[in-house]
């Protein structure tokens, strides 16, 4: 199969959402991170999901609409809760978990009874779904375990040959995936950090419990390592001796012989050696736009050891946090 990129003008648009139609997987831009969509309605397409991700089959997808009215098309309740945020925040970083309809086959949900359901706040996504004319689900457009894309060029890299076709509309603008809240039980429940602010949400429907962990997957990028690099990923606990340690490791690991590469806060730069240093921005919101992008050119340029600076966990910061620590599998410094 030769995968074909596309710019996203209105003729590949309808050209990608034809494909959709046909059963075939494409590639599309959100406002997150790029996804990996098949029509949710063929289960055969969605097992080209998994079989291109190299993914877990009871790892669920997300199911990416174009209208809010379409939540009643994949939903069979929702709570007043999740109203709050379909009405308050989409389209936008945030997806909400429901008691599903028959209609969703069970390859798009891992065998749940739920749904996760999304409105991406991206005009190329929406008038892709629009198109097409069908929920799309999709999980991030990239090989499992590896860091998520949030360029045409990382999908390119790692699914080549895999997929159909990829729509080409630039570089995410937030970089992280969505917050995920579940509103099947008695409480709303976090089950990912993303990039809608928990507090945020908070304001709207009240407190929100966080699931720490879970022995099943209820919803991408619960259960299963999540987005490492080839480089070995080490993580600076975020702390007013952060830097310091940071710059011991370093040190520690050249005098080993290994190759290694710091990302860090913009005013920490001076603190490090420039020819091994990436800036991860001023603010927390160039984090997260920058960070998988800088994980995946750890390996293009060849560092056997990647360094990053932790945040604290407040608004983005905790979509961060929860990516940097499933990139170092737990090995913190």
């Amino acid at each position: 199969m030769e995968t074909q990129i596309y710019q996203s003008n209105q003729l590949n648009i309808k050209t990608c959402a034809r494909l959709l139609q046909e059963g075939e997987i494409v590639a599309f831009p959100t406002e997150t991170v790029y996804g990996l969509g098949a029509n949710a309605f063929l289960p055969d397409s969605v097992k080209k999901i998994y079989e291109a991700k190299g993914r877990p089959s009871d790892n669920p997808l997300i199911v990416h609409i174009a209208d809010k009215t379409w939540v009643d098309v994949v939903a069979d309740f929702v709570p007043d809760g999740a109203k709050k945020v379909i009405e308050n925040f989409m389209p936008g970083p945030v997806t909400v978990v429901l008691k599903k309809k028959k209609i969703v086959p069970d390859s798009v949900t891992g065998g749940l009874d739920t749904v996760a359901v999304r409105m991406p706040d991206s005009k190329v996504a929406l008038d892709l779904i629009l198109e097409a004319g069908v929920p799309v689900c999709a999980p991030s457009a990239n090989t499992s375990s590896k860091p998520s894309p949030t360029k045409a060029s990382h999908v390119y890299d790692d699914l080549n040959g895999k997929i159909s076709a990829i729509l080409d509309g630039g570089e995410c603008e937030v970089g992280v995936e969505s917050t995920v809240i579940d509103f099947t039980g008695e409480k709303p429940r976090l089950l990912r950090a993303g990039g809608m602010a928990l507090e945020k949400i908070e304001e709207v429907v009240g407190e929100i419990e966080v699931v720490r962990g879970s022995t099943v997957a209820l919803c991408p990028g619960m259960k299963y390592k999540h987005y490492s690099p080839s480089s070995e990923v080490f993580v600076a606990t975020a702390d007013e001796n952060a830097v310091g340690r940071m710059v011991a490791f370093y040190e520690k690991c050249v005098s080993e012989g290994k190759k290694a590469v710091v990302i860090a806060m913009e005013e920490n730069a001076r603190d490090f050696d420039q020819n091994h240093f990436y800036s991860a921005g001023k603010s927390y919101e160039d984090y997260a736009r920058k960070l998988f992008s800088l994980l995946r050119q750890s390996d293009d340029d060849g560092y056997d050891i990647v360094i990053a600076q932790g945040v604290e966990e407040k608004g983005i910061g905790s979509s961060i946090a929860n990516r940097l620590e499933k990139a170092c599998g737990g090995k913190f410094i």
